[in-house]
């Protein structure tokens, strides 16, 4: 099973963003992106949600 920061990178790149283009997106910092998908920090409720949003993806695709 995969990490949510494995999850995270994966789609990610998926959708063809680089972190930063992505921290633009989400209203955060490239190195917050970062520090999640390296599984350092986890993303708050608001977040995910904004992660959800961007990427497309249902909340059971981002922790699976």
């Amino acid at each position: 099973m995969k990490s949510f920061g494995e999850n995270l990178k994966q789609l990610r790149i998926a959708n063809k963003l680089s972190q930063k283009e992505f921290a633009v997106k989400i209203d955060t910092t490239q190195q917050r992106v970062s520090e999640w998908e390296c599984n350092k920090i986890e993303p708050t409720l608001s977040n995910i949600i904004k992660i959800i949003n961007v990427l497309g993806v249902s909340f059971e695709d981002l922790i699976e």
